[in-house]
């Protein structure tokens, strides 16, 4: 093929078919629950509220400005990414398309690095949910052992609710969405109204440095200005989260690529908005600087405690569908890696249930990771594995932008389907100068040298497996990359 090569649209089932694989999940998906698998993920308000002190701390309330840095050029990412989802719509994504268009092995690490980046992901995302908004709206006390007994509570939850059907996650995934898009309107109109009628507030905070006004490191490499562009690049992340799902979606060529670009567009412009006036709406920056949730605190100054505890539930909410997506997520990636013999255990992780059409053990999998971290592993030790995690789509992203630099000739266009055109090139060369500018960002802060050597100690331990494979089971990983990938893999679990 070259990318002059147009082909007429096929259905679903007989891609996959073509691929090597007989259709095992079920196609239940719409277009708008693709969206919001995506929009989920991201869960712009979800990561706002997270975030949103670490930036004051680092970089002060004109940091916020660096929030469109991020997400002009993880659209950019986006868009790249839409390239691949418009042209192999296969569970596992980015894992398939490095498979399929360079090799078995190169694409085992893009599967491998994916694997981790989730099944970690998921573990903050319900830790933040338990320890800053369900406790908070509940009046429990701050203690890190009550945050760790909930988050095990809420990954047992949402695992039983993934693996009991698709169509019950899209349904959970659309209303947490609905609620979240709600919360931002809501709040900015509230906001904006409280402003303008009591005189409160104060525009000058959008180009203040707050707390940080002292710092002599601020415009250094690492410095806090620096800093301040990480709730950006750890917010904007996941839109991918609807390719690995793509064997579910009823009309995956279309609606993935679709909501993958529109997922971080609307997450950018929402974004973007909501801090604005969420900055401005702060009447003493060191004060809200020093609180522990400042998000919150505004929200209880400018509109009273009981928009607050409606705040925590509608967050809380939103936070539960997005853990669910992630969890599901990891799970499709698990259950593509093992139907190709690529993945530990992959006997038994290939399953499906016949009747609820979901990979139940690779669910449970990442049910069991998640209580492993959170039962086993020390404060200090979590904390760096969760900071880690940001640096793990860095890397996913800049690597399928290389690839697909690499093979873009190779790539056919669908009759109808997502394409760049003359754009592609030059929209994927700035891709990829993002993508290095963010590891740059990320690795470079001082604090940052442990949970680089936690990725790499990651990416060793795969090696151990890799080797495994590539020495003992070789024939696994020497598939052609131009023809289709072995049949579905019969059941060998003893």
């Amino acid at each position: 093929m070259t990318s002059d090569d147009v082909v007429e649209p096929v259905a679903p089932e007989a891609e996959c078919r073509d691929c090597g694989y007989e259709p095992e999940l079920k196609r239940t998906l719409g277009g708008f629950q693709v969206f919001a698998v995506s929009f989920a993920f991201i869960s712009v308000a979800v990561g706002i509220f997270a975030t949103y002190d670490d930036m004051l701390a680092t970089s002060g309330p004109v940091g916020i400005w660096l929030w469109l840095f991020a997400a002009v050029g993880q659209a950019l990412v986006a868009l790249v990414v839409a390239q691949f989802a418009a042209r192999i719509a296969l569970s596992g994504s980015s894992y398939q398309w490095a498979s399929r268009l360079a090799n078995p092995k190169i694409g085992w690490l893009f599967g491998w690095l994916t694997f981790w980046y989730l099944a970690t992901a998921v573990v903050a995302l319900d830790n933040a949910l338990a320890s800053q908004a369900f406790m908070p709206l509940f009046g429990i006390a701050p203690n890190e052992d009550t945050a760790r007994m909930l988050t095990v509570a809420i990954l047992v939850v949402q695992a039983v609710l993934v693996i009991a059907s698709t169509r019950l996650l899209g349904m959970i995934t659309s209303s947490a969405v609905g609620v979240e898009l709600g919360i931002i309107v809501v709040l900015v109109v509230a906001l904006v109204a409280v402003m303008i009628f009591t005189g409160s507030g104060d525009l000058g905070n959008l180009t203040s440095r707050g707390i940080t006004a002292a710092d002599p490191n601020y415009f250094a490499i690492g410095g806090g200005l620096m800093a301040g562009m990480i709730m950006g690049l750890t917010t904007l992340v996941g839109f991918d989260s609807a390719a690995n799902l793509a064997e579910e979606a009823k009309d995956p060529f279309r609606s993935v690529p679709r909501a993958i670009v529109a997922s971080v567009v609307a997450a950018g412009v929402l974004g973007f908005v909501f801090l604005l006036v969420l900055t401005a709406a702060i009447e003493d920056v060191t004060a809200v600087s020093a609180s522990g949730s400042p998000v919150a605190a505004i929200i209880r100054s400018q509109l009273g405690s009981v928009a607050e505890r409606i705040l925590l539930a509608g967050l809380a909410f939103a936070m539960f569908g997005a853990g669910m997506v992630v969890m599901a997520a990891c799970s499709r990636q698990v259950f593509a890696m093992a139907r190709d013999k690529r993945f530990p255990a992959h006997g038994m992780m290939r399953k499906v249930n016949p009747r609820t059409q979901t990979p139940v053990p690779a669910t449970i999998l990442i049910l069991v990771v998640g209580l492993v971290l959170m039962l086993a592993l020390p404060g200090a030790a979590l904390v760096q594995l969760i900071v880690a995690s940001t640096i793990l789509p860095a890397l996913i992203y800049g690597a399928i932008v290389i690839l697909y630099l690499a093979v873009r000739r190779r790539l056919d266009h669908r009759v109808g389907g997502f394409s760049l055109g003359r754009l592609e090139v030059p929209v994927a060369v700035a891709a990829l100068i993002w993508e290095v500018l963010v590891l740059f960002v990320l690795v470079t802060p001082g604090d940052a040298t442990v949970p680089t050597l936690v990725v790499v100690g990651l990416i060793l331990a795969g090696g151990v497996y890799f080797a495994y494979m590539l020495f003992l089971h070789s024939e696994v990983l020497d598939v052609d990359a131009a023809d289709d990938l072995s049949a579905p893999t019969p059941d060998t679990t003893k």
